[in-house]
């Protein structure tokens, strides 16, 4: 039986100061609370910046990972929350938030009262965020954000490039952008959106389609009826 898991790592989350580390901290609290309660996921946040998501339907896993992408995106860091010799880093942070990798795979050990994930899926998510890391690298150019691997090529080579036209998609987006997107990965309406957020409806509609919420939408669909057809 194949298990889906999410890792994650926030960039240039070295780069921020006390207030700001502690900003991110408490939102991914925020973050997993949703999670849980919308899709049962477990995650768990690692040395205040390294997240891990274990999620129960391996068809949720490509919205689960956006949702988190556009939640982070969404955080307003501030000049005062940066290390003032770091300040060049806060656009990476701006543009790109988090790099997530989706692992598919078995699970030889998973014990989630006791918080135990062992096995491929959550091996391969690792290893996709850890071979790429942009910690203390003089020079920082980050290319892709959104990975998969899992045991199955072809799957991997049908969904690589979704995750990648989404990945610029939502670098280009603004917190308020991102803010709506990541309610509507979370199945908010427009009208829940609109009373949420305390925003005109036009408004809310207009950040949705300039966030491509229709191209997103039909990519996590894409990736639901592969899942569902496909045995990984």
């Amino acid at each position: 039986m194949n298990h889906a898991v999410i890792s994650g790592d926030i960039i240039a989350y070295t780069s921020l100061n006390e207030s700001g580390k502690t900003k991110i901290e408490s939102n991914l609290d925020i973050l997993i609370k949703e999670l849980k309660k919308k899709f049962n996921v477990y995650g768990r946040v690692l040395k205040g910046d390294y997240i891990e998501c274990y999620v129960p339907d391996i068809t949720d896993v490509f919205r689960v990972t956006l949702a988190i992408k556009s939640f982070v995106k969404s955080i307003e860091i501030l000049d005062s929350d940066v290390n003032s010799d770091k300040r060049g880093r806060l656009k990476l942070f701006k543009t790109y938030a988090i790099r997530l990798a989706i692992g598919i795979g078995e699970l030889s050990r998973l014990d989630l009262k006791n918080g135990i994930i062992d096995g491929d899926a959550i091996y391969f998510s690792g290893r996709m965020i850890n071979e790429d890391k942009t910690y203390n690298k003089a020079k920082v150019t980050i290319k892709n954000t959104l990975f998969i691997k899992s045991n199955n090529d072809k799957l991997d080579g049908e969904i690589q490039p979704l995750l990648s036209l989404i990945d610029i998609m939502i670098s280009k987006n603004t917190e308020k952008q991102c803010e709506v997107l990541y309610l509507k990965l979370m199945g908010y309406n427009e009208e829940s959106i609109v009373k949420k957020l305390n925003k005109r409806q036009s408004t809310v509609n207009e950040q949705s389609t300039i966030a491509g919420w229709n191209a997103i939408e039909k990519a996590v669909q894409r990736f639901e009826n592969v899942i569902k057809n496909k045995t990984v």
